[in-house]
């Protein structure tokens, strides 16, 4: 009698482990999601930091005027800085969620996963692009870090950071300083390909699959355009051009 009532009894599906706990963004696809969002947050923001950034080929005088709008956009209904503080903590706030989400998937992957395959079925450009973006994604954290001591707080610049925005750049990448310049380099060729792998990624999870090529080929269009946009300033100063 036991087992006829139990055959007959409706059976709720499983949910998934993680579904049980921490509502959606526990979930892989909320983590996803996040990324997604929080990577869409960064990308327009590189875009805005690159435009700005190429006004230093207008000059001094345009340069250092972009610098302080930022400062006082939204004057006199506002305090100076209110509405960059606020986007500095919503990069902020992009970045924390960015890297925790990434980190949360990837320990969930390794869990789901302990033993190591006795043949490497991880292919060689999937292996790449993990190593590209953990290890990338280390060296872009330093690498603002000290952006920020650099360029924005005049820390360890040269000139210090009571010069104005347009002489602490030239400064900063002076030909002597060449390894600042590299370290540069490197660090927004890391970006890119980051943002690649990354845009690509997002627009996937987005149900975009099915557009594989134009995906591949757009995200690397924009990486690039955005990778010689930031490298033009410091090569600029190297060979003279910016002074």
């Amino acid at each position: 009698m036991t087992a006829t009532v139990n055959r007959g009894m409706a059976t709720a599906p499983a949910l998934p482990h993680d579904a049980h706990r921490g509502g959606f963004y526990a979930s892989s696809n909320g983590k996803k999601a996040v990324m997604a969002v929080t990577g869409a947050v960064l990308v327009l923001f590189l875009v805005g930091h690159m435009l700005g950034n190429l006004k230093i080929f207008l000059g001094a005088g345009s340069f250092n005027h972009y610098a302080e709008w930022l400062r006082t956009v939204g004057s006199p209904a506002l305090p100076n800085r209110t509405l960059l503080t606020i986007a500095e903590i919503v990069l902020a706030v992009a970045v924390v969620l960015h890297m925790w989400s990434a980190v949360s998937l990837a320990r969930r992957a390794a869990k789901a996963r302990p033993v190591k395959y006795a043949a490497k079925r991880k292919s060689q450009a999937g292996g790449y692009a993990t190593h590209t973006m953990r290890y990338g994604g280390v060296i872009i954290l330093l690498f603002v870090i000290w952006h920020l001591l650099d360029l924005t707080f005049g820390v360890v610049n040269p000139k210090g950071g009571d010069a104005t925005p347009y002489d602490r750049v030239v400064a900063g990448f002076e030909p002597s300083r060449w390894w600042v310049t590299v370290f540069y380099l490197v660090a927004m060729v890391m970006a890119g390909l980051h943002l690649r792998h990354g845009l690509w990624s997002a627009l996937q999870t987005l149900g975009l699959a099915h557009r594989y090529a134009a995906l591949k080929a757009g995200s690397a269009v924009i990486a690039t355009v955005l990778v010689l946009g930031f490298v033009a300033v410091p090569i600029a100063v190297m060979i003279g051009a910016v002074k």
